[in-house]
């Protein structure tokens, strides 16, 4: 095994095609899926499932990526400390589940640092993305939520991911909508109230319900509409006034002032509009110094919203 073979399979990873791994690396494609394939003789694995379509990680792929990415990194470390590469810039990732506060925090954290100096990234994404990214070191940390309908799944998939979660916040649901909807100035809104009106849902893709991001995923709206970002839900909210059910967190900073988020009474329900909210990570891992800030700058915010009330 070399370096530049788990280099070659991280880039393939991220890629998901051999001839644009190999475009990107600057190598002849049967070069690259050669060197590929002596290290799986090596290991005696499979990493990739080659198709037309692509390639895609098998199941020993996804266990053997996390070590390759750990490996490499390490390398690139020992290399900056002492080698004669030149300084690389500091890389720090995040992926979180649609909050504004997750973004308001990393805003916090690139104005105490200098942006030159790192390469920084945030990534609002799918719930299942945001466990992975974290599993395989694309991101040091995860913010995600946990409730009584989703804990037993999504502790089950943290643990074999060798992921923790740690709280930050619990909340109550709120429901949060367009200011210039029929149901803003209500003070409390009903899950009966609710149904004249479509609910907007985060797209998550082909997999179970407890990774939905919204809260009581397993009810049966009549009216749902799936959404893949945070300013197409905003603009729906206008567009045809529809909803969705949320922790109340609302950075009006980032998300504008035109948006309200009204406490949500879901009756027999009750225990699946709970949430608790807290970010992943690899199980004994240390963080960097913008990892420890990131989740200071969290902690802040969200202490922020306990003492003035969630809005």
């Amino acid at each position: 095994m070399t370096l530049q073979q788990i280099y070659y399979v991280i880039t393939i990873a991220e890629t998901g095609s051999m001839s644009k791994a190999a475009e990107k690396l600057f190598v002849a494609q049967p070069s690259l899926t050669g060197a590929v394939k002596e290290l799986e003789k090596e290991f005696g694995i499979t990493v990739f499932r080659r198709s037309s379509k692509g390639v895609t990680l098998t199941p020993e792929g996804i266990r053997f990526l996390p070590y390759a990415r750990q490996l490499y990194a390490q390398y690139i470390n020992l290399m900056e400390e002492y080698g004669k590469i030149g300084r690389r810039k500091t890389s720090f990732a995040v992926s979180t589940q649609h909050y504004s506060f997750a973004v308001k925090a990393f805003v916090e954290l690139t104005r105490q640092v200098d942006v030159a100096e790192y390469e920084l990234a945030i990534r609002e994404t799918k719930t299942l993305d945001v466990i992975r990214d974290v599993s395989e070191l694309r991101s040091e940390i995860g913010v995600i939520y946990l409730n009584e309908s989703n804990r037993k799944p999504l502790e089950k998939l943290l643990a074999s991911e060798g992921l923790v979660f740690n709280r930050l916040i619990d909340c109550g649901a709120y429901v949060y909508l367009w200011k210039g909807h029929p149901l803003a100035n209500k003070s409390v809104i009903t899950i009966e109230e609710l149904k004249a009106w479509p609910c907007l849902a985060f797209e998550q893709g082909d997999v179970p319900f407890y990774f939905s991001e919204e809260l009581m995923s397993a009810h049966e709206y009549p009216r749902l509409i799936r959404c893949c970002d945070r300013a197409t839900v905003l603009n729906m909210m206008v567009g045809v006034l529809g909803y969705t059910l949320c922790s109340g967190i609302i950075c009006e900073e980032l998300s504008g002032v035109d948006y309200i988020a009204v406490p949500f009474s879901a009756g027999a329900e009750a225990g699946d509009a709970a949430m608790e909210i807290g970010y992943i990570e690899r199980k004994n891992s240390v963080h960097t110094a913008l990892g420890i800030k990131y989740i200071e700058e969290m902690k802040k915010y969200l202490s922020g919203q306990t003492e003035t009330g969630v809005k």
